[in-house]
């Protein structure tokens, strides 16, 4: 039982404990424009925990941290339709503020493998809706722990689904370098590839939307065997950071998004943040939400 105090004590606070209050307070309302910060995401010598990767966090391996501010393209770059993509690495995040800074749609991750769920997922993907961005979700593949039929049918049903109300983007399977251990997670070319239809076939029958692929050159050139079985059927998400023009996989005809760098700032939030774009206009982004591209 919680001990009685009476008025007249909880009224008496040292001076400096009621000081260390107000700034906690104008620190706390400070922070509601920007955005809370988490914790920030392990350093590249250190190991990634199972179910805490981010989008990147194995093109990181592949193409350094530092190349994210390289080259031609700078973090704050502003041309064309713009979006961001987030985790719970991200902390609380101030999607009124995102949208006044100009980004037109953002992708959260939601799951993992078979049994991780973002534990920001579901603030991300309602705030976001709420401020008027186009949004959708991405799952971090781990074709080491199950094959791509029961990612997909996790994903479709851990939030990433898909309704035709003009805010909602298909599905992304995040497949890239294997933050975890072996690049190619084990499976031979033709076995990658299997993985990756069968999460196609899956996804599809399960939301009717043609998942998008984000990954890189190198590791689909490297682990799908340079295939071209997917040109045809999913918009490509390509992660180049600080170049200024992309390097897309084998077989693929152009990008929809590129994910540019991964040290990108944007009002509304805490620290850098993985920036991205849009290959068309912002019509042309509405359509693909409302699968009429």
């Amino acid at each position: 039982m919680l001990a009685y105090r009476s008025p007249s004590r909880r009224l008496k606070r040292p001076r400096g404990a009621v000081l260390a209050c107000a700034l906690g307070s104008a620190v706390a309302l400070i922070l509601t424009g920007t955005g809370t910060a988490a914790a920030a995401p392990p350093a590249p010598d250190e190991p990634v925990r199972s179910g805490q990767a981010w989008m990147g966090a194995g093109t990181r391996i592949e193409q350094g941290p530092a190349s994210s501010a390289a080259g031609g393209i700078t973090p704050m770059d502003t041309s064309g339709v713009q979006g961001i993509d987030v985790s719970h690495w991200q902390g609380a995040i101030n999607w009124g503020s995102v949208k006044a800074a100009g980004i037109s749609f953002a992708y959260m991750k939601a799951t993992e493998g078979t049994s991780f769920k973002d534990s920001s997922f579901s603030a991300n993907y309602t705030g976001s809706y709420n401020a008027g961005l186009i949004r959708g979700a991405y799952h971090f593949a781990r074709p080491d722990v199950s094959n791509g039929a029961t990612q997909a049918g996790y994903f479709a049903s851990n939030g990433g689904g898909w309704s035709q109300d003009g805010k909602t983007l298909p599905g992304v399977l995040d497949i890239e370098h294997n933050p975890y251990g072996a690049m190619c997670y084990g499976l031979s070319t033709t076995q990658m590839r299997t993985w990756i239809n069968d999460f196609y076939t899956t996804y599809k029958a399960r939301t009717t939307r043609d998942v998008v692929i984000y990954t890189t050159a190198g590791w689909w050139n490297t682990c799908t065997g340079s295939w071209t079985g997917m040109a045809a059927k999913s918009p490509l998400w390509i992660a180049h950071w600080g170049t200024a023009s992309p390097t897309i996989p084998a077989g693929f005809p152009t990008w929809t998004i590129w994910q540019y760098t991964a040290t990108g700032r944007v009002g509304g939030v805490s620290g850098d943040v993985d920036r991205n774009k849009f290959n068309g206009s912002l019509a042309r982004l509405q359509a693909l939400a409302n699968n009429t591209a």
